[in-house]
């Protein structure tokens, strides 16, 4: 693979890259470059999380090393008890891999790091408190706003939260990281404040959010009704789906179709695949799909139903996830110490 098939098959589904032109260059310099994605152990993971999993198997087909932070410590700066770090940890390190496992990935430098695991040794906390120096509390709050929770009464641990992601670049040893959109005030706060310190800002890349399964708000960990768990029975999907905001022929905002662009049409195109939409023959018999386009199209024109493409969804789904449940099978003790009632 060359660096522009590379380059190509990295910026699919990718919404922006900062910059392309660092980018091209690492591609062009580095053997072996690397990336890492980081995601605090706060809420159950669910299907929206396939999106980032499809995104990190394209790093590791352009030749990257790969590596999935578990940020532990990150999970308690935004609000997680202290006491459900490690569970939820273990419950995240449980479910993840069958997630790259499930879309076919191949794992070998794919590799998980524990934050807590070098985030509390003195080089690291020493940086903490260096570039919590040169940090206003403006910046870093606002660096923070998309994804620390703050509330009413805003914790100092919010403010501590970017500062950390910042290092984290470093101390992982990254030519690049990786996350959604809603990280980008955060990643342009460690281009910004890396060089303060002496350290090298890093290229960063972002893909989009996907949208709620409900009418407003992005698929989230901590609104049950936004997503669908990856432990959620085969009835339980079809009933979320069937209750997904998928209003007839509009195509924004509308998370079922936004799915289906960035995670089905992902892996059939990987595999060579059409999606295919069963329907009975009285109703027109079967559609089949080789491109979103083609069928963003036909849902605009109504020509395809909502709930068909929700039904041929949740079929989709329920095979993905498919290896998940089984893997967590046996685990009920984990899975209720990671997130009692």
């Amino acid at each position: 693979m060359d660096v522009n098939e590379k380059l190509k098959l990295i910026k699919r589904n990718m919404q922006e890259i900062v910059t392309e032109e660092e980018l091209t260059k690492l591609l062009k310099e580095k053997k072996q470059p690397s990336v890492y994605l980081g995601t605090a152990v706060t809420g159950r993971p669910h299907v929206g999380y396939f999106l980032w999993v499809l995104k990190m198997a394209d790093f590791l087909k352009a030749g990257f090393k790969v590596k999935l932070l578990l940020a532990d410590l990150h999970g308690a700066l935004d609000n997680t008890p202290w006491e459900l770090l490690e569970a939820r940890y273990k419950y995240y390190s449980l479910v993840i891999p069958e997630m790259f496992k499930s879309i076919g990935a191949d794992i070998k430098n794919f590799e998980i790091v524990k934050g807590s695991d070098f985030q509390l040794k003195k080089d690291y906390v020493f940086d903490i408190l260096k570039m919590s120096s040169f940090t206003s509390v403006h910046d870093a709050k606002k660096a923070a706003s998309d994804v620390v929770k703050f509330g009413d009464n805003p914790k100092l641990s919010g403010l501590i939260y970017p500062i950390m992601q910042a290092l984290d670049e470093q101390y992982l040893g990254v030519d690049v990281q990786y996350g959604g959109l809603d990280q980008r005030k955060i990643l342009m706060f460690a281009r910004e404040y890396l060089p303060k310190i002496g350290y090298e800002r890093r290229v960063e890349v972002m893909t989009p959010l996907i949208p709620s399964l409900t009418e407003s708000g992005k698929m989230s960990a901590s609104d049950e009704k936004s997503k669908i768990d990856l432990l959620d029975s085969e009835q339980d999907v079809k009933k979320k789906m069937n209750s997904a905001f998928c209003p007839e022929g509009i195509v924004e905002n509308n998370g079922v179709l936004a799915f289906c662009k960035y995670v089905i049409f992902t892996i059939k195109e990987d595999n060579k695949k059409e999606f295919v939409i069963k329907r009975p023959e009285k109703y027109g018999g079967n559609l089949s799909y080789k491109t979103y386009g083609a069928l963003e199209k036909d849902f605009a024109a109504k020509k395809l139903h909502p709930m068909d493409l929700k039904q041929a969804l949740a079929e989709e789904i329920n095979k993905m996830i498919e290896p998940v449940r089984k893997k967590a099978q046996g685990k009920e003790k984990l899975i209720k110490d990671a997130y009692p009632e």
